[in-house]
């Protein structure tokens, strides 16, 4: 492809601000899945990892997903959920330091995203095959409950758990914190009616079905206080099901924003599949851009930026050909100089070439890197 000049980009690299976080520029790194990390414990070779985004020239990292304490918080599946890294524990604590350093060094910003599976975690996995998984809703396999409905108390505790984590993340010295609340897991099965069946206080409408998710996140800001930036990641679509919907029309999508952004929620990541697309049949408007007019907080918007590929109609890891071009950035700059988010948050183009970020706004486009499949096995 020919070379953009770099001034056509230029608003990718303005600064950010809000509150304490300062950005160099308004390009993220989205977090993803590398199970790279033996025992829980981030290696050299994980702060490796991101060190080579930050120096590539990204403003803020998330990083993949990490396990809260709580013992039901894992999933331990063979070629899925393996070697995936904890938030907790001093030797995987110690790991996380070392890569927040490493990324500090090199200019970036970073955050880590605490994660909890729901009931993706069944009874018999390991690391304690005794513990089931926890869910909005019970679930029986071959006459045994593999996963636990919650009660108020498992609530509690796992809301204390994500509490915990996120003040380690201040005390170690992170810039902030991430809460996954996408793609089928705990925070979105009880947000979505498909897997929340519940009858009581937390289940029901969308009122209710959000209830847990926003007493989360109003326990974690009473453990970091007021000044410590909390982001909360959303999708509609989940990892089996890319139609559903949590919301389904404009009004309902404020309720939700209106009632995390009164528990605490500073910023929202909105992870859609393809950024740009209508997030309802009634208006051209993308889910992102909704969120930051409804909502009012700074707006994270990711889906496919940098890469040009055809429709899936299953997940990418699992097609046959998931290849991917590199295109231009003409729609994201454009969206974002109407004011349809704050920042572009890039996954696969990052992952397939580490300089991206640095290449984009040197005008060097015509060297990046294009996405393949291989680039979701190395670890470069």
């Amino acid at each position: 492809m020919n070379t953009i000049r770099k001034d056509k980009n230029s608003v990718l690299f303005q600064t950010f601000e809000y509150g304490p976080l300062r950005l160099r520029n308004r390009v993220a790194m989205a977090p993803m899945t590398r199970k790279q990390s033996p025992g829980g414990i981030p290696t050299e070779d994980v702060a490796r990892y991101y060190e080579r985004r930050a120096a590539g020239g990204v403003g803020l990292i998330f990083s993949e997903g990490t396990f809260i304490d709580h013992p039901s918080a894992q999933a331990h599946e063979p070629d899925a959920y393996e070697n995936i890294p904890y938030f907790f524990g001093r030797d995987s604590l110690k790991g996380w330091e070392a890569v927040r350093k490493k990324v500090h060094a090199s200019g970036a910003k970073m955050m880590p995203q605490l994660w909890h599976v729901g009931e993706v975690r069944k009874l018999g996995m390991a690391p304690d095959p005794t513990v089931p998984g926890f869910g909005p809703r019970g679930i029986e396999q071959d006459g045994r409950h593999v996963v636990k409905a919650m009660d108020e108390k498992d609530m509690d505790a796992i809301a204390r758990s994500y509490a915990r984590g996120a003040l380690l993340a201040r005390e170690i010295g992170f810039d902030g914190v991430a809460l996954h609340g996408a793609h089928g897991y705990l925070l979105d099965q009880f947000l979505w009616s498909e897997t929340n069946l519940r009858g009581d206080g937390y289940g029901g409408d969308l009122a209710a079905r959000m209830r847990f998710p926003c007493e989360v996140v109003a326990r974690m800001r009473d453990y970091v206080g007021p000044d410590f930036p909390i982001v909360f990641r959303f999708s509609q679509w989940k990892m089996g099901d890319y139609q559903a919907k949590i919301v389904e029309n404009a009004e309902a999508l404020g309720t939700l924003l209106s009632g995390l952004t009164n528990a605490g929620v500073d910023m929202f990541d909105v992870s859609t599949r393809r950024f740009g697309d209508p997030a309802f049949e009634t208006g051209p408007e993308s889910l992102a851009a909704l969120t930051r007019k409804l909502s009012g907080k700074p707006t994270i918007a990711v889906g496919s930026i940098g890469l040009d590929q055809p429709h899936q109609s299953k997940h990418y890891r699992k097609t046959a050909s998931i290849d991917a071009k590199v295109t231009d950035l003409v729609d994201v700059t454009t969206a974002m100089r109407g004011g349809e988010f704050d920042i572009a948050s890039v996954g696969r183009a990052v992952l397939a070439d580490p300089e991206w970020a640095n290449k984009v706004r040197d005008g060097r486009t015509d060297e990046i890197k294009p996405f393949v499949r291989a680039n979701l096995e190395t670890y470069w």
